[in-house]
């Protein structure tokens, strides 16, 4: 009998630093926290990972990229969903040090689903 595997489908804004350090983990993992980076913030919809990746990363660093990724249901359990300013505006609060045993909780890999500033003209990986 098949088991099913329950996930939740969450999406990161990224700039251009970071989605490189995502391509060498093979589209497997997020890059560690920087020291003054205690949080890993993924969000629970697209459009407010599109708000993000174009207002904030495409200033701040002249690109912005959304990822999509699964995560166990099972892990995020044991973190609250948090509000950040909207209702829209949704997202997980994992502590950087969790990061790791988050990374193997994403099933199927990391995908971009959109491109945003200097590099909006790039392939996407989902392409």
């Amino acid at each position: 009998m098949n088991k099913r595997i329950d996930t939740v489908t969450l999406w990161r804004p990224v700039g251009p630093k970071e989605l490189k350090l995502i391509e060498k983990s093979g589209m497997r993992a997020f890059p560690p926290r920087l020291p003054e980076q205690p949080i890993f913030y993924p969000v629970l919809s697209e459009a407010y990972a599109v708000q993000i990746a174009r207002d904030w990363n495409v200033p701040a660093s002249g690109s912005g990229f959304v990822t999509r990724f699964e995560v166990l249901k099972d892990f995020l359990d044991r973190y609250q969903i948090e509000q950040a300013g909207s209702k829209a505006h949704r997202e997980y609060w994992i502590p950087a040090e969790d990061l790791p045993e988050f990374n193997r909780a994403i099933v199927g890999g990391i995908k971009v689903t959109a491109v945003f500033g200097k590099d909006a003209n790039q392939p996407t990986v989902e392409e």
